[in-house]
């Protein structure tokens, strides 16, 4: 590692429409020396033979194999990173386990949201990046995933005014942290 300072991963996850691209991107403008890394850009990066994530486990493992690739080397080079991807709780657990021997703190948080809010958040978006329905089917699944609630944060109540609290939230929290 260039420095010898602790890096930060902050894995930002929730349900598609929830706003983690945007929390993402302004995190990552916030830190000093970062990269962001889309799960949804690694995900195209497979042209032919590309399966949808969530109906292949070898796509999945594919995607996160990448992404481990490239927050380890970000990491080396002395950046703090932030993942901004669809993220259930063995992911991020998977994602810490093989980093330990960089010694990086993990930060995981769901953003999260009541269904009403996200259906609304969904479909303010391009019509091209509305997910509609997967929306909600997200929601059940991290409900079924076994997520440690302390990882949520609850958004339903929040606006593009309040970015600079939740990052400093995310930042801030140690509920976040796995360890």
């Amino acid at each position: 590692m260039k420095n010898n300072q602790v890096k930060t991963v902050y894995v930002i996850s929730g349900p598609a429409g929830i706003g983690k691209s945007t929390i993402s991107k302004e995190l990552a403008n916030k830190l000093s020396h970062s990269a962001y890394i889309s799960g949804d850009y690694i995900s195209h990066m497979h042209i032919n033979g590309r399966k949808k994530p969530w109906e292949s486990k070898e796509e999945l493992s594919l995607i996160w194999d990448n992404i481990l690739s490239l927050v380890r080397n970000f990491v080396k080079y002395g950046n703090d990173v932030v993942v901004d991807y669809v993220t259930f709780p063995q992911e991020a657990i998977w994602l810490y386990e093989n980093l330990k021997d960089l010694n990086v703190s993990v930060v995981y948080v769901v953003l999260w949201a009541d269904n009403e809010t996200l259906i609304k958040r969904d479909e303010m978006r391009k019509p091209e990046h509305r997910m509609g329905e997967r929306c909600l089917i997200l929601v059940d699944e991290f409900n079924e995933s076994g997520l440690d609630k302390k990882y949520l944060f609850d958004t339903s109540e929040k606006t593009t005014a309040d970015i600079d609290n939740i990052i400093y939230e995310i930042m801030n929290n140690q509920r976040f942290k796995i360890s």
